[in-house]
């Protein structure tokens, strides 16, 4: 199943209710993910531009545009971005195609 990487941050009024009351997201976080057959391989919180990163394992694409619309519609966040990790192996894979490709530059 393919590995997604997700950076947010929560909103003001969301760090006041957690401050407030303390909760740990990890078991939200998993039954979201789960509910499309996937799973959390881990979530952390950092200092910089993201309040925090989750990695996750989602069926497909689709699953994973579900949960994060989900929880982007919840109002919780002030961002939230998703991006679809690739192997090494798929990778390479797209390294032989990319020869098939006969790009072109603008203006050449």
């Amino acid at each position: 199943m393919p590995l997604y990487l997700t950076r947010f941050s929560y909103t003001p009024d969301t760090w006041a209710r957690m401050i407030g009351k303390p909760e740990d997201r990890r078991e939200a976080a998993r039954t979201y993910i789960e509910s499309v057959d996937g799973e959390l391989h881990g979530f952390w919180y950092a200092f910089g531009e993201h309040d925090g990163y989750t990695l996750w394992e989602a069926p497909d694409n689709v699953s994973m545009a579900a949960v994060a619309l989900a929880i982007g519609a919840g109002g919780a966040m002030s961002s939230f971005e998703t991006t679809v990790l690739m192997t090494v192996g798929d990778t390479l894979d797209a390294l032989r195609k990319a020869e098939q490709v006969r790009y072109r530059p603008p203006g050449a």
